[in-house]
């Protein structure tokens, strides 16, 4: 199988290259648009802020060819909400591959920004969660999230919903680290692969 990990200097990219291998799967770590369109799966992982990432894809045309993919397409953490189409963080502008725009968490008593560590899923919808549970629990790092709306497979608590994962078409993507989440994220990226 020839699976892509989109590298346009996201954080957190190695952690993901590690799971895959741990899956007995060799990825490639690319920007080269070729490779990425004609892999049979593409992973987008990332930690970081959302208007330098944009600069980033920006600048190697990855925002042209990315919503162009029809094969299996992962986003992970910042990788999600870049599917989106405006971020609170910094006023970006994202990919508008689907339409939620990415909203900061409120500063409230008790609430702590970022969310930081282990949340439970809830409203399992979709294939990529095959064989696992209402509340299992994924691990979560983010300050900014994506509402529950149409396109939301499943959501978590902080305190109120929010998109834990999301898909449209071929566009998964999940809000929590699957590489930082046990077992529960290595069956996640086991349905993904298969697809």
């Amino acid at each position: 199988m020839n699976i892509a990990v989109v590298d346009y200097k996201g954080g957190n990219v190695q952690s993901v290259l590690f799971a895959l291998e741990r899956l007995g799967v060799q990825a490639t770590l690319t920007a080269d648009h070729d490779t990425i369109r004609r892999a049979d799966k593409v992973l987008f992982p990332g930690e970081g802020e959302a208007s330098s990432a944009m600069q980033e894809l920006r600048a190697q045309g990855l925002d042209q060819l990315l919503p162009t993919l029809r094969q299996p397409f992962l986003g992970i953490c910042l990788g999600m909400q870049l599917l989106g189409q405006h971020s609170e963080e910094n006023d970006a502008r994202m990919l508008g591959i689907l339409p939620f725009n990415v909203r900061r968490f409120p500063e409230a008593a008790g609430l702590k920004v970022p969310h930081m560590g282990w949340n439970n899923l809830q409203q399992l919808r979709s294939p990529l969660f095959a064989g696992l549970r209402e509340e299992d629990y994924v691990y979560f790092v983010h300050s900014y999230y994506a509402p529950v709306g149409e396109y939301t497979i499943a959501e978590a608590a902080y305190p109120a919903p929010f998109s834990a994962a999301v898909q449209h078409e071929n566009f998964y993507a999940v809000q929590f680290h699957t590489e930082k989440s046990g077992p529960v994220g290595t069956r996640i990226l086991e349905n993904f692969l298969t697809l």
